[in-house]
């Protein structure tokens, strides 16, 4: 089964699923914001792809934050604490397909050869 993260406002997250279901792939989605960031899942992530890549420095919720908490940021441990406070600042969606793959952020030609 294919598991999408992410927020359910975010537009990336919506062309995600919209696309998955155009495909006909069912998948089960994680709503960061009601049922939280899974911690176990978050090391696996930054383990598949790497904490830089997760992270979203581009985003408001980025912006918004504390320059301190910016800062303690510069490594996997920091950010991983951050993006465990601070869900929104997890780049979107993180999927994790039925052959073990991870993917970060929306890509169709992608995800077309991973389904």
């Amino acid at each position: 089964m294919i598991t999408v993260y992410g927020i359910p406002n975010c537009d990336t997250v919506k062309k995600a699923r919209a696309w998955l279901a155009a495909q006909g792939l069912g998948h089960e989605f994680h709503d960061f914001k009601k049922l939280g960031v899974p911690a176990d899942r978050l090391r696996v992530w930054e383990q598949a792809v790497g904490w830089q890549k997760l992270l979203n420095r581009q985003g408001t919720t980025w912006r918004k934050l504390d320059l301190a908490v910016q800062a303690g940021a510069t490594d996997a441990a920091g950010a991983l604490a951050v993006m465990q406070a601070h869900a929104s600042v997890i780049k979107r969606p993180v999927v994790e397909w039925p052959n073990g793959q991870i993917s970060v952020g929306f890509d169709a030609v992608a995800w077309a050869a991973q389904a």
